[in-house]
């Protein structure tokens, strides 16, 4: 099995994509840390307006950690159908 390490810094250049609607929902702005466990529960991106955040705020979206579908140099894959994310 290979293990691969991203930092907090590396997440937040990277691009969320539901692929269930195929719907950009924007950058990584922040993450949420079980700090019982260590572990990552879930990742918050803000959508709707801007770049990638840098020119005004959207909505804010909780993305939790079971459904992360995968990590690429680039982008996170998530599944949740349709916009219907929790906020």
């Amino acid at each position: 099995m290979i293990t691969l390490k991203c930092s907090i810094t590396d997440l937040r250049s990277k691009e969320v994509i539901n692929v269930d609607d195929g719907c950009r929902l924007g950058c990584v702005s922040d993450v949420e840390i079980d700090t019982c466990t260590g572990c990552l529960v879930s990742i918050i991106v803000f959508c709707g307006h801007g770049v990638c955040g840098f020119l005004g705020r959207g909505e804010e979206i909780t993305i939790c950690w079971k459904d992360i579908i995968v990590i690429g140099d680039d982008t996170i894959l998530v599944r949740k159908g349709g916009r219907g994310l929790s906020n």
